[in-house]
């Protein structure tokens, strides 16, 4: 039964991750629910959802682009090297401080995503961060994402359409760019101890397939309704984790 509900939760993940963001959590309470330390779900969950993220991220690669005069592979190297960093402080140092933030980064990016969705005049550009700008926001969310990756989507939505990209290329570049930082973290978490290999295979499975059904929406769902649906996520991810912090 308990491991039914992991593939679930697996599936919801990268369902919601290859959308918007916030799988892990719906992945962390149910690992730690499990019996896991909040340390072991976070590095089991990373490991699991890794898979669906690359699927996801190779699913939607046509879409995927660099963010004004600003290259994809800029953004890229970024991500890598600062999910590298983040990966090496989670092992060396104690989450609780990230944790902590974790709320308020969701709120901020959410609701920066919603006003440049709903309430930036249609005439007005979308451009509101030059390429160094987007090149440090996505350096400094990538620590972010390979420390603890909580709401790692949203923040990247939300830089991504701020330097210039329509949110369903905002979404498939946010996919590919959320594996490269996670690949540098799993390369060291692999090796943990404190990985439970049986879990993370049957989340991996669940997120598998959720990412593929998540990169087919992204390209076919409305993109208003996208929008509305990205933000609806986000509240409610940051309801939920100022009532109950994981």
């Amino acid at each position: 039964m308990l491991t039914a509900v992991i593939i679930i939760a697996g599936f919801w993940a990268g369902l919601q991750n290859a959308l918007a963001g916030g799988g892990s959590f719906v992945t962390l309470p149910v690992l730690i629910l499990s019996g896991m330390s909040p340390l072991a779900a976070n590095l089991t969950s990373t490991v699991a959802l890794f898979p669906g993220q690359v699927t996801s991220g190779l699913a939607g690669r046509k879409l995927v682009s660099g963010a004004g005069r600003l290259p994809f592979w800029a953004l890229f190297l970024a991500s890598i090297l600062g999910g590298a960093l983040g990966g090496v402080l989670l092992l060396k140092t104690p989450s609780h401080v990230f944790t902590l933030l974790v709320p308020w980064l969701v709120l901020f990016a959410t609701t920066v995503f919603a006003w440049g969705s709903f309430v930036r005049k249609p005439g007005a550009s979308n451009v509101h961060l030059g390429p160094a700008n987007a090149a440090l926001a996505q350096f400094v969310i990538a620590i972010y994402g390979g420390y603890f990756g909580g709401g790692i989507g949203f923040l990247m939505m939300a830089a991504l359409t701020m330097a210039g990209l329509p949110t369903r290329n905002a979404g498939a570049t946010k996919n590919a760019l959320a594996g490269v930082m996670n690949a540098s973290a799993v390369l060291l978490f692999v090796t943990s101890p404190e990985v439970h290999w049986f879990e993370a295979l049957a989340l991996g499975g669940g997120a598998l397939l959720g990412g593929l059904c998540g990169a087919w929406a992204l390209r076919r769902v409305n993109e208003r309704i996208l929008r509305i649906a990205i933000v609806c996520i986000g509240v409610c991810l940051t309801i939920g984790l100022f009532v109950k912090p994981i």
